[in-house]
């Protein structure tokens, strides 16, 4: 199995790649096999939805139930624009109806008197496969079924569908150096003498061409960027009734005055502000690259802005060459988070934040270790020491709301990547705790907490703080 890098960073809007981007993709995916049966889709007459687990536990804070209604309506993650996606919030708020099919192409529109109450929330009930699981059936005008399925959204805005899992979120080819382990991938760059961004890209031509991979990387990180921007625009509060105000604004004001010559002095506060502007533009239903979920999607970009900015590959360099470690950076955390997503999860409802932050702060340690000039071991040095110093992180957002604690953990996991892939550039080698060892003890961390801890609004700081 190989997990491309636009697997892994994708496209979509926020607050959640779990709780809102998957069931946009179910609901749309459900939508499409629908119409592809002209017979059955003429039939449509109602829907029913059963919404189970984490994703009705945390729905409301997460936009699950809307997201959903967007993916009906034929609406993509990677295309829909926040302000689209507003515009058809309001217009169910004034009671229209729900447009079936209406953002596909070639498709029917369908209005239905369906929406979010409509649906049915079973947050104690958890269905074999995942916790974040939902069904939907396409009814005809007598009430009976004219189809159903089942689908789970298992972390990053990946989607299985029950029946064809194995053939879920991956692509299905030969890649000239393929790994599943961390000791694998070590391998195929020592026997071959490359680095292990040179074996992700090496791995993503033999899917497209060289130039369509570097146009899309380049794409992916051109929405951080602008993700950042967005976010130093907007003043007030975030939504959602929690009252946190937006500190991305300020700071960036703040910043900008007292470091006129962008000193070494200040980056642990720059890294911060990248990390919490995309946070907060995540948590207003921005427009955000999952990286590898959304609740993490700060880290990634923010130590990134420690690349272009304070990295002596990029300092005073040219566009095109800060360009170039830019997509080094990139394709080398992807390859660690292919380690992730195979080994074990990257569902902050499944393993706790844990498999969010952490997976992202180990990714983003590597990468900037490659950058740095470090050799492969010294990257996955950089990525273990940053998972491991992550073990053990609940999931437990307060009003299910991806707002407190994960604005500020995204900050300080894209601290936490900087120090581990600048102590691993220090060190000679003698590594006690491999990054295979450290996600299988991850993994196991993981089913060992308790299921209150894991994005269901059960326990932490969810019912330890009062919400105001």
């Amino acid at each position: 199995m190989y997990l491309s890098i636009f697997d892994l960073f994708s496209v979509g809007l926020g607050p959640s790649s779990s709780h809102t981007v998957g069931p946009l993709r179910a609901g749309r995916d459900f939508v499409q096999r629908l119409a592809a049966n002209p017979s059955a889709y003429s039939r449509l007459a109602g829907l029913r939805v059963d919404v189970y687990g984490s994703l009705a536990a945390t729905g409301k804070g997460h936009g699950t139930f809307t997201a959903l209604l967007l993916g009906l309506e034929g609406y993509a993650p990677e295309t829909v624009l926040p302000e689209e996606a507003e515009a058809r919030y309001a217009a169910w708020e004034r009671g229209e109806k729900l447009a079936v099919g209406s953002a596909l192409d070639g498709v029917e529109t369908v209005e239905l008197a369906f929406g979010v109450d409509d649906m049915t929330q079973r947050p104690l009930t958890v269905l074999p496969r995942h916790t974040n699981g939902l069904k939907i059936a396409a009814l005809e005008s007598a009430g009976g079924v004219i189809a159903e399925e089942t689908y789970f959204s298992i972390g990053g805005g990946f989607i299985e569908r029950e029946g064809d899992e194995d053939a879920a979120a991956h692509v299905d080819v030969d890649v000239p150096y393929p790994f599943d382990t961390g000791a694998e991938l070590l391998k195929q760059c020592k026997d071959n003498d490359l680095a292990i961004w040179e074996v992700a890209l090496a791995n993503e031509e033999a899917i497209r061409d060289r130039q369509e991979v570097l146009d899309g990387i380049d794409h992916l990180w051109q929405v951080m960027e602008d993700c950042k921007d967005s976010a130093i625009k907007r003043t007030g509060v975030l939504p959602g009734g929690l009252n946190v105000s937006r500190r991305a604004p300020r700071w960036h004001k703040e910043l900008y005055e007292r470091d006129t010559d962008r000193s070494f002095e200040y980056w642990q506060e720059w890294v911060n502000l990248a990390a919490l502007a995309v946070n907060e533009e995540n948590a207003s239903g921005g427009r955000i690259v999952t990286a590898p979920t959304n609740g993490a999607a700060g880290i990634i970009p923010a130590v990134g802005f420690y690349v272009t900015h304070y990295a002596r590959a990029c300092r005073d360099q040219a566009p095109e060459v800060i360009a170039e470690q830019v997509r080094r950076y990139l394709l080398t955390a992807a390859a660690i988070g292919n380690l992730y997503k195979k080994q074990a999860s990257i569902s902050g409802a499944e393993v706790g934040c844990q498999g969010e932050v952490g997976s992202a702060s180990s990714m983003a340690a590597a990468g900037l270790a490659e950058v740095l000039g470090g050799e492969p071991w010294q990257v996955e040095v950089a990525a273990e020491i940053a998972m491991e110093h992550n073990l053990g992180l609940t999931c437990d957002p307060i009003g299910g709301l991806v707002q407190i604690p994960c604005i500020e953990r995204n900050a300080l996991a894209a601290t936490k990547a900087v120090n581990a892939a600048r102590m691993a550039m220090m060190g000679d080698g003698t590594q006690k705790v491999s990054l295979d060892e450290v996600i299988k003890t991850m993994w196991d961390t993981g089913q060992d907490m308790l299921d209150k801890y894991k994005e269901t609004a059960r326990g932490g700081l969810a019912v330890n703080v009062v919400e105001c």
